[in-house]
């Protein structure tokens, strides 16, 4: 542990909600390779159609969600990284994927830290996928090579079934499963099915009949498997009931066929089916964003009081929760990750 220091990654979201930072924002985010998975040119060619109008309704989103100190995304990370900053000694540092700060910015601040020998590198993504974990590597390591960082890079692993991320997620929890419910959904950010299909390293098994379940080496890289067992021990922990929850996928864009069900289809199943009061988690986010703040909360709360709903409770993601503080001191303090 001596000499580390530490690069906590999200995702990240534009410096404003004005149309051109948000286009600017979507233009960095859909043109890489591991978030749409087409040759350049073809890549190229639907960004630029995506962003003849999807600026403009994505900063509407940003908007009705917007603090006064900037995206939520990028306010609670940094309380999250200040709030474990006080916890160590060791430097940490938060950088996002898209925007700002970027991980070059991070990882150079690091490097001229006269005492870091090693960096850890924490992206903050449970399960593994290739636009979120592999992308966030590579980058890392794009960089490290073009600033001739010579410095030791540790990957801390994804955490879906680590037990401390689960007694940290089901504590945060626990107020919201307190009160009356009738269901809990688990909302998990979708993928396109060919994502999944790309990251199995057998090139056979997922996407098959009960693939999540049969043992294979396609599990490390699968994210759908991976959530499954987020959910399973999750539920287990809480002790709830099989028939008071069930999984949904959301935040599809594009044609191509994304990981079902869908959260917004499901949310008005639900109310159509009796239910009332529904709590909806969001596991795949470990601070509060876009996806959660204005599709859930707002979004969802809408589609499921007009299909007969009466009141739809977003439970928070982790942020800054004292008990995931605690989680991340001794998962970056460890000798051996």
């Amino acid at each position: 542990m001596q000499g580390r220091a530490v690069l906590l990654v999200n995702l990240g979201s534009p410096d404003s909600p004005e149309v051109s930072d948000v286009r600017r924002y979507l233009n960095e985010f859909l043109m890489d390779k591991y978030v749409i998975t087409l040759p350049w040119l073809l890549r190229r060619l639907l960004v630029t159609f995506l962003l003849a109008t999807r600026p403009k309704q994505s900063a509407e989103a940003y908007l009705s969600v917007w603090l006064p100190e900037g995206s939520p995304l990028k306010v609670m990370s940094e309380q999250v990284r200040e709030k474990l900053q006080a916890q160590t000694e060791l430097p940490i540092r938060m950088a996002m994927r898209y925007g700002s700060p970027s991980i070059e910015q991070q990882l150079l601040e690091l490097s001229m830290l006269e005492q870091t020998e090693e960096i850890l590198l924490l992206p903050m993504y449970p399960h593994y996928a290739m636009s979120t974990v592999k992308s966030c590597l590579a980058e890392t390591q794009r960089v490290m090579k073009k600033q001739n960082i010579r410095k030791t890079l540790t990957i801390h692993p994804v955490f879906y079934n680590h037990q401390d991320y689960i007694n940290a997620l089901v504590e945060s929890a626990k107020f919201w499963l307190k009160q009356k419910y009738d269901h809990l959904l688990f909302s998990y950010h979708g993928l396109p099915e060919r994502h999944v299909r790309e990251d199995d390293s057998t090139g056979h098994h997922c996407l098959t009949p009960d693939c999540c379940y049969k043992p294979s080496p396609a599990h490390a890289t699968c994210y759908r498997h991976q959530l499954y067992q987020t959910t399973a021990s999750f539920v287990r922990a809480a002790g709830i009931s099989d028939d008071r929850h069930s999984i949904a996928f959301q935040s599809r864009l594009g044609k191509a066929k994304w990981l079902e069900p869908y959260t917004d289809k499901t949310i008005e199943q639900l109310a159509r089916k009796g239910v009332k009061r529904l709590l909806v988690i969001c596991p795949a986010f470990t601070v509060d964003c876009l996806e959660t703040l204005e599709e859930i909360a707002i979004q969802g709360d809408a589609l499921f009081k007009a299909a007969g709903g009466e009141q739809l409770i977003m439970i928070p993601c982790l942020n800054d929760h004292p008990v995931w503080i605690s989680t991340l001191k001794q998962w970056v303090e460890m000798t051996t990750v």
